[in-house]
């Protein structure tokens, strides 16, 4: 594969923590590069992994919700009243539960679908793509919610992460939306119209579970923590050394796929060093992976959480609950065969 370089402008909040102002709370997705730029780790990652396939898929799934991003039609969004509400009482704005669901996401679904129809794909997945050209809009809400409440029972695990992807892209469009429409400047860090909530675990955007976490460098600062949405791809700021699911301080340990022989000091050496870990929280049980961009700086919270599922695989084995969830990758149990008689 051919190396490439590309020149980064920094962000708002990037230029002022290089400028010695406080860690800012927010990173917020690029409309012009988020997807677009996992679509590339992704390709990288596909060479030579055990799930390449599965990972070329992806890549061709986020080149659509790049795709799909850049085109989308306005939509509904909060008012100032309503931003203001939700910072009153410590709750996201645009929840993923609760927020009116406007029908463009399922156009814009439709449209990737066709998109992807295009595209090399793996055995099995046209049948999926089928499967969601026959759904009728109200089956299509109905896994929507599935998805956005965690609710395995009724999900598609076939279609799901096509799905997933379209609600990504119409959750990020919102939020983009509302930060350039102004609403509510004044409430929150650096002008914008979100601000922190009361429970740091979740986005304080939409209410939904990390993917992962990812360390920053910028400015003087170096490895600063940040948790990725699922959903809506914004990351905001979370102290290192913290259980992101229960806050503890204490009794937290990090893992990797590299062999961590204490006899052998390289390997050691790169087990402490890996840009992939998973920290693991004795006090409440669960997981999260961790990203070091600081390490390498091409990772991806989402894409690099796909190829490094072994990882997952090993800490759930050791009885760790994982805090986080990938939207791309879900796994469930079939529904149970109803009973005699339909009761």
């Amino acid at each position: 594969m051919t190396a490439s370089a590309t020149v980064r402008v920094m962000s708002a909040e990037e230029i002022a923590a290089s400028a010695g102002g406080e860690t800012p709370f927010f990173h917020w997705p690029e409309r012009r590069t988020l997807f677009a730029e996992r679509q590339m780790r992704l390709r990288q990652l596909a060479q030579g992994h055990a799930m390449g396939d599965f990972l070329r898929f992806m890549a061709e799934l986020a080149r659509t919700q790049q795709a799909a991003l850049q085109r989308f039609a306005a939509v509904p969004l909060p008012d100032a009243d309503a931003l203001d509400r939700a910072a009153r009482a410590g709750q996201p704005p645009l929840p993923a539960v609760d927020w009116p669901r406007d029908a463009a996401w399922r156009a814009e679904l439709r449209a990737m679908v066709k998109d992807l129809r295009g595209s090399d794909l793996p055995e099995g997945v046209r049948a999926a793509l089928d499967a969601i050209d026959r759904a009728s809009d109200d089956e299509l809400e109905r896994q929507a919610d599935c998805l956005l409440t965690g609710v395995m029972q009724g999900l598609n695990l076939a279609t799901a992460p096509v799905i997933a992807a379209a609600l990504q892209v119409y959750w990020t469009h919102l939020v983009l939306s509302v930060q350039a429409s102004g609403e509510g400047t004044a409430r929150g860090p650096l002008n914008s119209p979100f601000g922190r909530i009361d429970d740091i675990s979740v986005c304080p955007c939409c209410g939904s579970r990390p993917t992962a976490s990812l360390t920053r460098s910028a400015g003087g600062a170096t490895g600063q923590r940040y948790l990725h949405c699922s959903l809506c791809s914004t990351q905001w700021y979370v102290e290192r050394i913290k259980c992101t699911h229960c806050g503890s301080t204490e009794h937290l340990a990090y893992h990797s796929l590299e062999a961590a022989d204490a006899s052998d000091e390289d390997a050691a050496a790169r087990a402490a060093q890996a840009a992939v870990q998973a920290e693991t929280c004795d006090d409440c049980g669960h997981y999260l992976k961790i990203m070091h961009g600081d390490r390498n700086p091409f990772v991806d919270p989402v894409a690099d959480d796909l190829a490094t599922v072994t990882l997952d695989l090993l800490v759930s084995e050791a009885g760790r609950q994982r805090h986080g969830v990938n939207l791309m990758l879900l796994f469930g149990e079939p529904e149970p065969p109803p009973s005699p008689g339909g009761a």
